[in-house]
């Protein structure tokens, strides 16, 4: 945080550069990105300059997803426009269906008998 972290509008990543009221600037673009990438290769080598702030957004939405947070959510999270937009950015696990299929089964399967809905 920055200095100041009840002032409105404080970083949340400060620069080490500060504004001409001594307040401290936020991080640039580049230099999170180069953070990341740097991680990535000395932690995930796999992924090295394959992770970027664009794939984490894709997974975000992907994670915000699948743990029942619904799509006009996540949608104003990510700051979408359209809700097309969002819907991209969501990768469902391939088992997300199969998984709805048999939870939607068992609770059919403990209605009493002649109910139908």
């Amino acid at each position: 945080m920055d200095d100041d972290h009840t002032r409105p509008g404080a970083p949340l990543f400060p620069s080490e550069r500060k504004n001409t009221d001594g307040s401290s600037r936020r991080v640039g673009d580049d230099a999170l990105r180069d953070g990341l990438k740097n991680a990535a290769k000395a932690h995930l080598s796999a992924w090295g300059e394959k992770l970027t702030p664009h794939v984490l957004r894709h997974f975000c939405a992907s994670q915000l997803y699948g743990n029942g947070l619904d799509l006009l959510a996540i949608q104003e999270v990510l700051g979408h426009s359209w809700t097309a937009t969002t819907m991209r950015y969501i990768h469902v696990q391939q088992t997300r269906v199969e998984d709805a299929w048999v939870a939607g089964t068992e609770r059919a399967a403990k209605r009493p008998e002649g109910l139908v809905r």
